[in-house]
């Protein structure tokens, strides 16, 4: 990768460097020459290990710990190399300034956004595949499902917030899709209420057929994919306080923001109340048109690179970063 990055320096026209995530940035050469750098670390990677930390019990408490200290020198190394360091969200944004010491000039935000087309409330999709689901209420979660957050979030989801639920709604089903499922994520089928999906050919169908989504994360970073996708196609989210962080939304109006221990009130709630269901999702879809959108989201990117006048390519259909 060194060698091919030099490579590519010579042979083309290059004038600024962009390395999108942590990881990349070891590949950026040291001696750039007088070329504009530009650091998107997405998320703050050392916070995340800092508060698995916290999570774990020794030995990987002390394993993270230290993780947590050698991402934090790396990151703030690589900021002090870069000319802009760039995080996904404000809240993101701040954190570093915080512990970095660096002012808002070089770290500032570019967020995410969402294919308003792509996830759209009357999407043409097929409904899920034959067979899961269920005939009750639909509670739906997406995300990669090797993931340690995603993870822990559907076990406890799974195993605590489930059983209560189905006291009300014995019907209820749980679905978590996504791809390369654990081994941990695979055995909760065996939970009553519980489908695991692995991987699906188009997430759309299990987000429009579902009564509500969840994101109950207990460790999360910047901005929520998920979240975002399931507000686009209108749907009435139950986030939980880490997962919401870094989305500009209103609790109540956008979304329902919920601690663990009153999850299952707050989707119990939009089952019972389908309208106030409706409400919700039809607020959260006019909430992503106005702030998610890509065109408005990958504004400022032009300046950040130094090209005011640049035209940025199109962001493929179905994008989400």
């Amino acid at each position: 990768m060194h060698a091919f990055v030099e490579r590519t320096l010579e042979d083309e026209p290059v004038d600024t460097i962009f390395a999108y995530s942590g990881q990349m940035a070891q590949f950026v050469p040291v001696n750039r020459l007088g070329l504009r750098f530009v650091m998107d670390f997405v998320d703050v990677d050392s916070a995340k290990f800092a508060a698995y930390a916290e999570a774990s019990r020794m030995p990987m408490r002390w394993l993270y710990r230290r993780e947590a200290r050698s991402l934090y020198d790396f990151e703030r190394q690589t900021a002090a190399r870069a000319d802009l360091s760039l995080f996904v969200s404000e809240a993101e944004a701040k954190l570093f300034r915080t512990f970095a010491g660096i002012g808002t000039g070089e770290v500032q935000a570019l967020e995410n956004g969402i294919d308003l087309v792509f996830f759209r409330p009357d999407a043409d999709v097929a409904p899920p595949e034959a067979g899961q689901g269920g005939a009750g209420p639909l509670i739906v979660f997406t995300g990669q499902m090797d993931y340690r957050p995603n993870i822990q979030a559907v076990t406890d989801f799974a195993t605590q917030t489930m059983p209560r639920i189905r006291q009300r709604y014995p019907k209820a089903c749980f679905a978590i899709v996504g791809r390369s499922p654990a081994r941990s994520v695979l055995r909760l089928a065996e939970e009553p209420g519980v489908v695991v999906t692995g991987a699906v050919v188009d997430i759309r169908s299990w987000l429009k057929a579902a009564d509500v989504v969840v994101a109950p994360l207990r460790l999360a970073r910047g901005i929520q994919n998920k979240v975002l996708e399931a507000m686009a196609m209108g749907k009435a989210v139950v986030a939980s306080p880490a997962a919401f962080e870094g989305i500009e939304a209103q609790d109540g109006r956008d979304l329902i923001v919920a601690e663990p221990a009153a999850e299952a009130d707050a989707v119990c709630a939009l089952i019972a109340d389908r309208a106030r269901a409706e409400e919700i999702g039809i607020a959260a879809r006019a909430l992503v048109e106005a702030r998610y959108g890509w065109d408005a989201r990958l504004a400022p990117l032009a300046a950040m690179l130094g090209r005011d006048d640049t035209t940025l390519p199109e962001i493929p259909a179905g994008a989400t970063a």
